[in-house]
């Protein structure tokens, strides 16, 4: 005969299980960590770790600020919708930008229209030591590419920011370790073991409000390289493109110069998951243009601070 809890445990659904694990990981980063951060861009990864964030701590204020590193490339539905959801939870919001580094020459760009998606790490790192952290929890996940299938949940990082994926801490039995000596600090992945798929379920389960632009909406592009690139003001259309408008959204988003949008008509979140569940590209590897670059070199990047 089973017994109560098992009875409870066969009743849980594969999306309460990364729920549970998920917490677990933001408490013990609350518990094992003196000045945490999460990592906060308006994206739906950074929404899904909310609203953990929120079943972890509620009805406290969350023990940590929202940290955003912001290019100042960003697509405005989702620098807006960032802003609306941190007024909405009523916490801290610190904003650093790639502009400033660029100001101190932290950041020298080759181009002014240069992306600058990887000079984020610069501006990041920046961030930690002026506040301190000692943590950043980040909504990165081990299904997006290769570098970070390599990442632990608690991934350390040295005095330099910089990660070495052989130089790990063990994380038997769920057991994270979050020591550190001033100046180093931990990037926490909370939902490393959740896939794109599972993201949206949640969404889709939690009803969670998203910026419009992950929705199939009207846009004008551009065929690069295999990938769409949206038509802007910092991606303008050259001489040869044949300019097209055509029903897309965002599978991911970043730095409009690096983010690329796909043929969509899904319009609900019921639809986006249909997609989602039939689709043999990842999402980074379908919509990153920066990201058409061999596993080393992005390997190279988080071994600076990459995200």
């Amino acid at each position: 005969m089973n017994t109560p809890a098992l009875k409870c445990h066969a009743s849980l659904t594969h999306l309460d299980w990364l729920e549970s694990e998920s917490i677990h990981i933001l408490r013990e980063v609350a518990g094992q960590c003196s000045n945490p951060a999460l990592l906060f861009s308006g994206g739906k990864d950074s929404l899904v770790l909310l609203r953990l964030a929120e079943k972890a701590f509620r009805p406290g204020r969350f023990p940590f600020p929202l940290l955003n590193i912001d290019t100042g490339h960003n697509y405005s539905e989702v620098i807006d919708f960032r802003d609306f959801r941190a007024c909405q939870l009523n916490e801290r919001l610190i904003v650093r930008s790639v502009e400033d580094s660029i100001r101190r020459g932290t950041v020298v760009l080759k181009s002014p229209f240069e992306s600058r998606n990887r000079h984020q790490s610069v501006t990041l790192l920046e961030a930690i030591e002026e506040f301190g952290f000692d943590c950043c929890i980040g909504g990165g996940r081990r299904d997006e590419e290769k570098a970070r299938a390599k990442e632990r949940i608690f991934s350390f990082r040295d005095e330099f920011g910089q990660w070495d994926p052989k130089n790990q801490r063990p994380e038997l039995w769920d057991l994270f370790n979050a020591r550190v000596h001033k100046g180093e600090n931990i990037r926490a992945f909370p939902i490393s073991n959740w896939t794109e798929l599972d993201v949206w379920q949640y969404i889709e389960r939690e009803t969670l409000q998203l910026p419009t632009i992950y929705f199939a909406h009207r846009r004008t592009v551009v065929r690069k390289n295999g990938l769409l690139q949206p038509v802007t003001e910092l991606t303008p259309a050259q001489a040869n493109d044949a300019v097209e408008e055509l029903s897309v959204r965002f599978r991911t988003v970043g730095d409009i110069t690096c983010t690329a949008p796909v043929e969509s008509t899904a319009d609900t979140v019921a639809r986006i998951i249909e997609e989602t569940a039939t689709t043999t590209v990842t999402e980074r590897g379908e919509t990153r243009l920066d990201d058409q670059i061999s596993d080393v070199a992005m390997e190279l990047r988080k071994k600076e601070g990459y995200f």
